[in-house]
């Protein structure tokens, strides 16, 4: 309950469509020169959403005038955008009332117009949307609701996108209800459309979320695993943003070995996050590594060294961040739990009492109740029971609510203490039997947790069993293709050079010869381009370049040898006075061979 990131980390997930600060001046101007609606609706998009890493007001105003000039166009496809951006943008800030409010109110109003104009494609990914604004908030039973609904449109379509996207929402609500393997079905089929599309962007998405899944079962080297491949799949991408997503990678990666324990490789994966940062000189994007610093000092138990660090330059140019970005009361919050592992309680109230409204106004629970325990946990310190016991009551009513049962645990066994030292030995008895019961629970989730990894690590290696045959099988039928078309080459050439014996016209073995030199040497065009994938990895420039210099080659080779044999075959036909000699000379050669028989049979006959 030390750590405050539960809070901080609401700010990360706009910082997925970060772009860099710059660009902003840039964007200006593609909307000051933008002449048509279409034009001005891309270039407001994207300046509002980018605006939010900088000026929220701004933000808002871009974000109004999306929606203005969408209404006064009358085009519903860009008034569904608009609101959609709006939604988008305000989800970034799931973790407070109003945004998610708005987010929600944005989401509704696109889903109206899609519907009512019958844009499947469009409703199917707003009901996506609306599925993940309610897992933040969290109500579970409405985010598979709405995950249902964009099932049964999608299901209709052909958009193999918004296919894999859908199993990726399931996988996002089963493992929020604790179904952990149907989750994982849903992530790994969701990967595999997006393998199957190429689609670079949606296959990272799809490890990132099976980085999260191994993570949630505490297997952290295989969540470190699927993490680098989606960190390798930048190097496939063509964004704007890909190297500020490597900064927040380096971050998220650190994490991972932070709750593997391993500090030190941590801590490097956090400087290095910050180092990138710097060097694209965006300040929003240290706020993650910042972040993580102060949390890794809080983990092993370092509030000294959080204290220097919070009140370092660093430190202050995160506090400046949180503020600009409405986050004040986290600031307090970090000041209130140092202080409190300090021993100065004074300074701890005093803080702790300027983060209450900011988190008693905020509807993710899961931020209140981290704050709740950590006052809960000050108050029993300084020996004010009463006050710890309606914290903890609190928590423990959030954590049931929410099925947090760890919490819930932690709670229980608190008020169990804290009824004793108040004389209550009914409840501290009532508050005993009900924390051995969350034991017992937990133990059996432990239970159900490893299994979960066995049953994980074996649906991994059975997909990758089943990819293995159909690569194996796609290969023996592309084999049988290859012979197939050999045989087939080799047959029209055989017929070729038997028409130049026989009484054909030359402009038939001309147009046979023509067919059978273009079948064979497209054939070696495409043994060729099939074996550089190896070299070039698909990148278009050396694709180019490969395929020049085999052309340069072949091409030649191909008119030269085909003008030659299609010479000789037709110089030697029976149309001609060759062609008669040849045919002459193959026909009395077998007379003169049976009349030779004749004559032996004779000679020997008694």
């Amino acid at each position: 309950m030390k750590k405050v990131s539960c809070l901080l980390l609401l700010i990360l997930p706009f910082l997925f469509s970060a772009a860099q600060q710059a660009l902003v001046d840039s964007m200006k101007n593609v909307l000051a020169l933008a002449k048509t609606p279409e034009e001005k609706v891309e270039a407001l998009d994207m300046l509002s959403r980018t605006m939010v890493n900088i000026n929220l007001k701004q933000a808002d105003e871009y974000g109004n005038d999306l929606i203005t000039l969408a209404e006064e166009s009358r085009d519903r496809k860009l008034m569904i955008k608009a609101y959609m951006s709006n939604g988008t943008r305000c989800s970034y800030f799931a973790g407070m009332k109003d945004y998610t409010s708005r987010s929600i109110d944005y989401y509704n109003k696109a889903l109206s117009i899609a519907k009512q104009n019958r844009y499947d494609e469009d409703a199917g990914a707003i009901y996506l949307k609306l599925a993940a604004i309610h897992l933040a908030i969290p109500d579970k039973d409405k985010a598979l609701s709405y995950a249902n609904q964009a099932l049964s449109i999608i299901n209709t379509l052909k958009n193999d996108s918004l296919k894999a996207e859908v199993n990726n929402t399931f996988g996002h609500v089963y493992l929020n209800r604790n179904e952990k393997i149907v989750a994982l079905r849903n992530y790994l089929t969701g990967l595999r459309i997006a393998e199957e599309i190429k689609n670079h962007a949606l296959i990272r998405a799809c490890y990132l979320y099976l980085s999260s899944f191994y993570s949630g079962i505490e297997d952290y080297d295989k969540a470190i695993d699927y993490y680098s491949k989606a960190y390798k799949e930048l190097d496939l991408m063509s964004e704007k943003n890909v190297p500020y997503l490597r900064a927040v990678d380096m971050n998220s990666m650190g994490k991972l070995y932070a709750y593997k324990k391993s500090y030190e490789i941590a801590i490097r994966y956090f400087e290095r996050s910050l180092a990138m940062a710097d060097s694209l000189k965006f300040a929003t994007l240290k706020m993650p590594g910042y972040t993580s610093l102060l949390n890794q000092y809080l983990r092993v138990d370092q509030p000294q060294k959080a204290l220097e660090y919070f009140n370092s330059s660093s430190g202050q140019e995160l506090r400046k961040q949180l503020i600009n970005f409405g986050f004040s009361g986290a600031i307090d919050q970090a000041f209130a739990v140092i202080y409190t592992e300090l021993n100065k309680f004074d300074s701890a109230k005093y803080y702790f009492q300027r983060a209450a409204p900011f988190f008693e106004n905020n509807p993710n629970e899961s931020s209140r109740v981290s704050y709740y325990a950590q006052l809960g946990s000050l108050y029993k310190k300084t020996g004010e029971y009463a006050k710890a016991i309606d914290l903890y009551l609190k928590v423990k009513d959030i954590a049931d609510r929410t099925g947090q049962l760890e919490i819930a645990e932690r709670a229980a066994k608190h008020l169990d203490t804290l009824y004793l030292r108040v004389g209550n030995f009914q409840q501290a008895s009532l508050y005993n039997s009900i924390y051995y019961k969350y034991k017992d629970s937990l133990e059996t989730l432990n239970k159900e947790k490893e299994l979960a990894q066995v049953e994980a690590a074996d649906l991994q290696f059975r997909q990758q069993k089943l990819e293995e045959e159909l690569a194996e099988k796609k290969r023996r039928k592309n084999n049988i293709q290859y012979m197939a078309i050999t045989i087939g080459i080799v047959g029209v050439f055989v017929m070729l050079v038997v028409l130049g014996m026989f009484k054909v016209s030359a402009n038939t073995i001309r147009l046979i010869g023509f067919f059978a030199f273009l079948m064979f040497f497209e054939f070696l065009f495409l043994i060729f381009k099939k074996n550089i994938y190896s070299v070039t990895q698909g990148e278009p420039m050396k694709d180019l370049a490969f395929m020049i210099a085999l052309a340069a080659l072949l091409v030649p080779l191909h008119h030269w040898l085909e003008h030659r044999v299609i010479k000789y075959l037709t110089s030697h036909n029976r149309l001609t006075a060759s062609g008669k000699t040849l045919m002459a000379k193959v026909f009395t050669g077998k007379k003169n061979e049976g009349k030779g028989k004749g004559v032996t049979l004779e000679k020997n006959d008694p």
